[in-house]
């Protein structure tokens, strides 16, 4: 019996161990790390069971080893994926590759970007302008524009808004 708590106890503190470094990957709000602190009370409690030495060497590698293994979590959780999103709030590598989504009308307003067009409607500052024979809604750069006057297309404002100065 005294054999098998030796055995048991170190077999726990190992568990307690194992628990830590999965959690260093899996996304676990605190329920690993919970699970491991009460293994490792239970390893610690074991090897008491067996005689004073074993339980001060597992008390001692609680103690001892548990902040410096907190440590050594904090420096390697950022560099791990769930670190990654938790700690820095960086985005995934397949988020990072992935243009976003554009829709058909956000393509056609970022093609005509240099192109020159014709008010519609007074842009005050915002209103309607024609380039060919499509209009479009447009935000007068810095000033009212009246209609008729001839504009140039300097950029996309919310996607399909043309923002647009005079020539």
């Amino acid at each position: 019996m005294p054999e098998s708590m030796l055995m048991a106890g170190f077999l726990l503190l190992a568990a307690a161990l194992l628990l830590i470094i999965i959690d260093l990957f899996v996304p676990s709000m605190g329920v690993l790390l919970l699970t491991a602190v009460v293994v490792a009370v239970a390893g610690v409690v074991c090897l008491w069971m067996h005689d004073t030495v074993s339980g001060l060497i597992g008390t001692g590698i609680v103690i001892f080893g548990g902040p410096a293994l907190a440590l050594l979590f904090l420096q390697i959780m950022p560099y791990t994926p769930v670190g990654r999103r938790l700690v820095l709030g960086a985005p995934s590598p397949e988020e990072r590759t992935s243009p976003p989504p554009k829709d058909k009308a956000a393509v056609e307003a970022a093609a005509q970007v240099g192109k020159e067009g014709l008010v519609v409607t007074a842009l005050r500052p915002v209103g309607t302008i024609r380039i060919g024979e499509s209009s479009y809604d447009a935000l007068a750069e810095s000033q009212v524009i009246a209609a008729g006057t001839r504009v140039k297309v300097i950029g996309v404002v919310d996607g399909t808004t043309l923002r647009v100065r005079p020539l």
